[in-house]
């Protein structure tokens, strides 16, 4: 989900580094201004600060909730209070669980637990917010627990609808501008960005036990995951990064007209968020497809320059 972020530009601390706010994070009492202090290093889009007050509240919100979703899936670990036969997995499971209690709370009329869910609470009715997108991505942390390798690229393309796209859907929800075609252009956009997050991170991912790279993809250009592990990539591991960045570059090309269907502070965003993928991407053939010595970070000129791009020529 990490694109309502600016990928991390250069400069700022990395995304590996963990936080105590982060390993013992809890719906029920993790508050938005932990969440975002404990995000080290993940930064909201430039455009984002830009955007009139009522927008970066709602986005806020959005991305509070978000990021909340993510440290429970990814960086939860037992505390003093917790059953310790609970394996971690379980634990984040049911943590997750209790997040999804609180988004049916809401669409029930209820008060939700979680401080972030109350606040998220007033986006979904002011915005008119379905319950599904908030569901799937609860749930694509669920299946972070369960999955960690993907056979085929359209395992992981589903996986992205669960994990990315819902975030696109609700920030044309915020904007007023939701419609079927808006949505099937912010889909291609959002799946992009989340492949191209995945690629940036292929090396943290892997010490976390996960592989997004399609295992068909690995074997075409003869890849291992010992491959993976090594400290800089080699020349297969490059090619394969080549052939999986030209993908996620076309995917968003092929969402990039959603911009120029917009006006004001939408399209403002909405460029933001490419220019923020396109510069990920660049920063990746810029470390010559070496994405295991080091994460690859967008400059904040070549993101400047993106945002200005996208926005002037409306994709």
């Amino acid at each position: 989900m990490h694109y309502l972020e600016d990928n991390s530009v250069a400069g700022g601390r990395s995304g590996t580094e963990r936080t105590d706010v982060r390993e013992h994070v809890r719906p029920s009492v993790t508050r938005a201004e932990e969440v975002v202090a404990s995000a080290s290093g993940e930064n909201f889009p430039v455009a984002l600060r830009m955007l009139p007050a009522k927008f970066r509240r709602h986005l806020t919100n959005l991305y509070v909730f978000a990021r909340l979703t993510d440290d429970l899936g990814d960086e939860a670990r037992s505390g003093a209070g917790d059953d310790p036969a609970t394996s971690v997995g379980q634990l984040r499971l049911g943590l997750l669980d209790e997040l999804a209690a609180d988004v049916a709370r809401i669409y029930a009329g209820g008060t939700p637990s979680a401080p972030v869910m109350r606040a998220m609470a007033d986006t979904v009715r002011e915005c008119n917010v379905p319950a599904q997108p908030l569901l799937d991505l609860i749930q694509a942390n669920r299946q972070d627990q369960l999955v960690t390798r993907y056979r085929t690229f359209a395992e992981l393309e589903r996986y992205c609808e669960l994990s990315a796209n819902p975030v696109g859907q609700i920030v044309l929800c915020i904007f007023g501008v939701a419609t079927p075609k808006r949505v099937m252009l912010s889909d291609n956009i959002c799946t992009a960005l989340q492949l191209a997050e995945h690629w940036q991170d292929v090396a943290e991912d892997l010490a976390q036990g996960r592989i997004y790279l399609p295992a068909e993809d690995l074997e075409r250009y003869g890849c291992t995951e010992a491959d993976l592990a090594a400290p800089t990539a080699g020349a297969a591991v490059r090619q394969l990064m080549t052939f999986e960045v030209n993908r996620a570059a076309g995917l968003l090309d092929e969402g990039a007209p959603l911009v120029g269907t917009l006006r004001g502070a939408a399209r403002l965003a909405v460029a933001g968020y490419l220019a923020g993928g396109r510069a990920a991407l660049a920063a990746i053939r810029a470390q010559r497809y070496d994405v295991l010595s080091g994460t690859p970070r967008p400059r904040k000129p070549r993101l400047a320059g993106e945002l200005v791009k996208a926005y002037v020529r409306g994709r």
